[in-house]
């Protein structure tokens, strides 16, 4: 099992970790759903389900479709640098804070007594899950010239509370946004599942209660609920594998997981074109056709990307192949089809096929180029914070391509027409395109937008022209007009 919101590189490791142990690695699922899949033994009921998965590093939730045959996410999110370790940290500050204000030492200098505090501020966080009140008591912590020093401060579960009510405030608003992805409201959920140690924490439960409306689900061990669920999926691989029926109660159930960021390529312009998009159920294939930027190009470069940004700079680039020996032709005239391949261990394998020639290349994404937790969390605060901005500048992009490809359209077809089209004509198109280059490199995306509807209006009068040389030349001059009539069923 792995974080919902591994990427592909850090599920390879994962899959490879296991190989080396000695595992045969059948497949890579992701906590939450192996959290899910432990809840769902033996009932026999559909239900939507959220799993809230609280560590001791980070936090992941994870909104389920959960029924006796099925298992399907439906969007996964959470925080990279949100764990049991930050309400450590916490009472670790006040500790430190309370110690310094008293003696004039500053414990946080002090490596060997960090780690004290470190390991009582741990305890004592376990304790009061359960305690109203406990103690923490370091001897000789600490000494200057008047002696030796010694910790000692009692700290209650109200004070505990306090120090770290941000934190699980912090984790509701994941809850809130993950659940957004969905079409389902908080009214809608059957049942919350807690897994992590930091779920044993009354305060954490409370909240989540208070946020749901309704007690989670305290049916299962949430410390142990991962470890059941991929024990119940190995069982299911194997026996799949095997040609057999599960042993026991164990019944077959399909497993339905999400990508936790989406995929794309680069197009012109660096614009990040996305080819299979976040909480998109896996495994999953998706095929587009694509096409050159320049005449005569004969090869493309495909970079695979990852993350929410409209443009390349905002987004993780997982790995380049070049596709050559695409004959020359005009630009947009080659189809190169890119396809994009997403495992069930959400493993990703990206082809790029010329159509003409059928040659193809393909990169299945290595490790060396994966996000971690954190960086996929970052990229979603992102992608988030700048929306507005990504979207001007995918806008102007975009206005820039169009007003190139017309001016690109509009010389060939005037060079093709020759003597079909006036003098007048000719000039007043030319102008026109002058017009738009003069401001198609400039950043004012009305102004390019106006340009190229003017000129898109203008390019009409050569259709029209071309149109009507060609009937002049007809033998007889003026083909015969219709004449009007009505129309009468027989």
């Amino acid at each position: 099992t792995c974080p919902a919101n591994f990427d592909d590189s850090q599920r390879k490791a994962t899959k490879t970790a296991g190989e080396i142990a000695g595992f045969n690695v059948l497949r890579i699922i992701n906590e939450p759903t192996a959290a899910a899949l432990a809840y769902g033994f033996g009932r026999k009921k559909a239900e939507k389900v959220v799993v809230y998965d609280f560590g001791g590093g980070t936090f992941d939730v994870t909104v389920l479709n959960v029924a006796p045959d099925t298992v399907e996410v439906l969007a996964t999110g959470g925080e990279a640098h949100l764990g049991g370790e930050d309400f450590d940290q916490r009472i670790i500050n006040w500790l430190i804070e309370q110690f310094k204000k008293e003696q004039g030492i500053d414990l946080s200098k002090d490596p060997l007594a960090l780690q004290r505090v470190k390991e009582a501020a741990e305890k004592a966080k376990i304790e009061l899950s359960s305690a109203l009140e406990t103690e923490i008591n370091l001897p000789f912590i600490s000494a200057d010239s008047a002696g030796p020093k010694h910790l000692y401060y009692k700290i209650n579960r109200a004070k505990f509370e306090n120090l770290a009510r941000d934190l699980i405030e912090k984790s509701i608003e994941r809850v809130e946004k993950t659940l957004g992805e969905t079409k389902f409201s908080k009214q809608d959920i059957d049942e919350v599942v807690l897994v992590g140690g930091t779920t044993l924490m009354p305060a954490v439960r409370e909240q989540v209660q208070n946020f749901f409306g309704k007690e989670p689900n305290k049916s299962i061990n949430p410390e142990e609920v991962v470890a059941t669920g991929a024990a119940i999926q190995s069982e299911i691989l194997r026996a799949q594998e095997e040609g057999r029926a599960p042993e026991g109660e164990i019944k077959s159930v399909l497993l339905l997981d999400v990508l936790p960021l989406s995929l794309g390529i680069e197009t012109l312009g660096g614009i990040n074109t996305q080819m299979i998009a976040k909480n998109t159920t896996i495994p999953t294939t998706k095929t587009q056709i694509f096409s050159t930027a320049a005449d005569g190009q004969t090869s493309v470069e495909i970079n695979v990307l990852q993350g929410e940004r409209p443009m390349v700079a905002g987004n993780r680039s997982l790995g380049r192949f070049i596709l050559d020996g695409i004959p020359p032709a005009p630009r947009g005239i080659p189809q190169v089809e890119v396809a994009f391949d997403v495992d069930a261990n959400g493993i990703v394998t990206v082809k790029a096929k010329d159509k003409a020639t059928q040659r193809s290349q393909s990169i299945r994404i290595e490790g060396s180029v994966g996000l971690s937790k954190e960086e996929v969390e970052k990229m979603k605060r992102e992608a988030e914070l700048h929306a507005e901005e990504d979207k001007r500048r995918r806008d102007l992009v975009e206005a820039k391509n169009l007003a190139d490809n017309l001016i690109y359209t509009t010389e060939k077809t005037l060079r093709e027409a020759g003597d079909k089209v006036s003098v007048e004509t000719k000039k007043e198109i030319t102008d026109r395109i002058e017009a738009l280059k003069k401001v198609k490199d400039g950043d004012n995306i009305e102004e390019i937008k106006n340009k190229t509807q003017e000129l898109s209006s203008a390019i009409q009068k050569v259709g029209a022209e071309m149109y009507q040389a060609t009937q002049e030349k007809k033998p007889g001059g003026e083909e015969p007009k219709a004449e009007e009539g009505e129309y009468k069923e027989k």
